[in-house]
């Protein structure tokens, strides 16, 4: 499967890049394809606690630490997903160690969740969190399988 570099893999203010880049466009393409939506440009920006502390205080008026900011840029008239998805680098390690997880689980788990967001699911209530769980669960297995049978 050919994708073209719609999935971009950026850094702001620290020097981190994914493992395995193919590997996760792919996925995330066939991630987006399996909620019947299109890819269009999906840029993750890899940051630092404090940067995306400053972006979650001007953006969305919130004055704590986040793993994720999801900005959406979806044309839900073309069911084309599209966004920018902002994480912290730092939260993604402590994460892990708090959830008895990998670096790298804990990562996919929270660039996944992003491009759920972009694909429509919300997880501002109990149900809807039980929802995006649920769907993170199954990209990760769907990751899996790729990673065995690339």
């Amino acid at each position: 499967m050919a994708i073209s570099i719609q999935i971009n893999f950026l850094k702001a203010d620290i020097s981190f890049v994914p493992k395995q880049k193919k590997l996760l466009r792919q996925w995330i393409a066939l991630t987006i394809q399996s909620h019947h939506k299109k890819l269009g440009q999906i840029d993750y920006i890899f940051c630092s606690d404090e940067y995306l502390l400053e972006m979650n205080k001007q953006y969305l008026n919130h004055h704590t630490l986040t793993d994720i900011i999801t900005f959406d840029y979806s044309n839900e008239l073309t069911a084309e997903v599209a966004g920018e998805i902002y994480i912290s680098i730092n939260r993604v390690r402590e994460n892990a160690e708090v959830f008895k997880c990998t670096f790298n689980d804990e990562l996919h788990r929270v660039m996944i969740h992003g491009v759920l967001h972009l694909c429509g699911f919300k997880d501002k209530t109990k149900n809807q969190k039980q929802i995006m769980r649920a769907q993170e669960d199954e990209a990760i297995k769907a990751l899996k399988k790729l990673q065995i049978h690339p």
